[in-house]
Formats: structure tokens, sequence, C-alpha cells
């Protein structure tokens, strides 16, 4: 399969229960409403939400020879994603997420690390990066990837012409010394408000997003979760606004909205219309459980638009 877009980083396997307000003492039981489990992480998520939207997608990186990995293999092939360069580590156990959320769609994680942290630099990733028009780069902390190979990955695929996305996940301080290497690269960068005022140590989140673009970055988009996201993307400045929905779980969103804007954007939407669509993408999936929530396609996002309220912030 030609490909469009190429999801590089974490996939892991999230399993996701909700309402759990409690940790039952001892052994005793409780019955909540649901669970799931689907793939996850910086590029399975992506990858999944992506390819759920109509784009021509596949994932690079790495799970584990166990019972898990083969699971997590077959559901993001069920979902449309290839996974030709998603490599088997021996020896390793698949990167695998726990997530109780409460009635609020609040989710601590529990995450037992494998094979998605260590995602291998291959021939054939740095030959497939010259030929995709995007990359979804989420593979910052991978010891694999830093230092260097995350770079000359990059390097490979904007000379080839694509476009690329970074996102974070979990980032340590040091972390900024790889954005150092990597924003020069990236077309779009989107963070998190929370990893951006880490990394920046900018309160005011305008501010973070001008730190990144001064580091490089053609333009930065910080998500802000219900209060929507701050851009600093050329002539596009101030509060991108949220909808308003009523929130099942967050898992995913971050991951769905850059999906979301990969998809319209690949369609040829303004940049504008494309971070909408993001937002819209996110609020589909915060409605519902796990990657997927109650995104169905990209024919639905578009109509939501015209539907969902937008919620208002105060500063």
């Amino acid at each position: 399969m030609k490909l469009d877009l190429l999801c590089v980083g974490l996939t892991t396997l999230d399993v996701v229960g909700r309402p759990i307000t409690e940790i039952p003492p001892n052994e005793e039981g409780r019955l909540i409403e649901q669970i799931a489990c689907a793939p996850a992480g910086t590029a399975g998520g992506a990858a999944c939400v992506a390819a759920r939207l109509g784009v021509r997608t596949g994932v690079a990186g790495a799970i584990g020879s166990d019972l898990t990995g083969k699971f997590v293999r077959f559901a993001l092939e069920d979902g449309g994603v290839d996974t030709s360069l998603l490599n088997t580590l021996d020896g390793y156990p698949t990167s695998t997420t726990i997530l109780p959320i409460d009635s609020d769609g609040r989710r601590p994680t529990l995450h037992a690390p494998g094979a998605g942290s260590v995602p291998p630099l291959t021939d054939e990733l740095l030959q497939a990066a010259a030929l995709v028009r995007c990359i979804h780069y989420g593979g910052i902390g991978a010891p694999t990837l830093d230092g260097g190979p995350g770079e000359s990955l990059l390097k490979a695929a904007k000379a080839g012409g694509a476009e690329i996305i970074c996102d974070l996940i979990a980032p340590r301080p040091d972390a900024k010394e790889e954005l150092s290497r990597l924003l020069p690269y990236v077309d779009w960068f989107l963070p998190s408000a929370d990893e951006a005022r880490m990394l920046t140590g900018e309160d005011d989140l305008q501010a973070a997003a001008d730190t990144f673009v001064a580091m490089g970055a053609k333009n930065c988009v910080i998500k802000d979760g219900g209060r929507g996201a701050v851009m600093a993307a050329g002539p596009l400045r101030g509060r991108l606004a949220a909808f308003k929905i009523d929130v099942v779980d967050t898992t995913t969103c971050g991951d769905s909205f850059c999906a979301g804007f990969i998809a319209a954007h690949l369609r040829g939407m303004s940049d504008a219309d494309a971070l909408k669509f993001a937002a819209a993408t996110a609020a589909m999936v915060a409605q519902g459980l796990a990657t997927y929530g109650k995104l169905d396609s990209y024919e639905q996002v578009e109509a939501a638009i015209q539907t969902m309220p937008v919620a208002e912030v105060v500063e």
C-alpha cells in the first residue's frame, strides 16, 4: 500500500475501564460500566485515528513477541493501518498501559514499558520516510532515536518533501536538547500544555509556543484540553476554541488532535480549518472510550463541526 502518512514512535496497548473511583480493598470486587482495549501511543494511537479518517497510514515502531503484541498488530491491521514497518522484538514485552477512568473522564496512567520504548531506526524506515506525504513523529525520549537517529529520519523525510508533524508523550526535562535538533525540520509542533510549560518554564502558553518557534519549529500549536489550543502558526495566534461536549475519556485526545489535523491538511484544508477539524476529531474521541471513542469517519467529523457548540474559555 502506498502511504500518505507514516506515524513513528510509541505503540502500546491501552486497557481502559470506567468509571473507577477507587481500588477495592483486599480482594473485593466492583462492577463497572465499560472496559475497552485498543492500540495507542504517539504512533499507534495517531495511526488508528488517521486510518479511520480515511488516510492511507502506516505505523513504524516496535512491539514484543508476546500475545499482546500479536493482538496489537491484528488490531492495527483490522483498523486499516499498514504494519510492515512495525518491528517485533524478541525478548521484550509489548508496552502496555492501564487507564482507570473516573466519572469526569480523568485518567491516571499505569504504564509498563516494553518494546514500544525502543523503536529501531531501520534502513527500511529511512527509505519509507522519503516517500510519504507526511511524517508524524512521536519518538522523542526513545534511546534508539534520540541523539541523532531521529534527526537522520526527519532529514530524510524533509529531503523527500514530507510535511513533518511532531508530538510528545511524557517528555523528560532533557527532551529540550532533542527538540533543539529536531524542530528545525518540523512544520507543526503540537505538544500539550503541561509538556510546553515543563520544557520552556513559561506559564503563559503563548510565550511557550513562541519559544518553540524560536527554537526552529515552523508552527506551534499547544493543546490545552477543554480550553482548546494556543496557536503560534503564522498569522494564527491566540486561542483556538474547543467544542463543548460531555467528556467520557480523554485517552488519545492529543493523538487524535494530531491525526485530525493531518487528515484535514492532506485533503487541502487551510491551516485554520484543519485545526478546527483537529479539535472536532478530539471531541468525538473524548465522547467514548479508548483510542476511537465515538469516532466513525471523516464525514462524521465534518458534520459534527456544524452542530457541536463551542466551549467558552475564561482566562
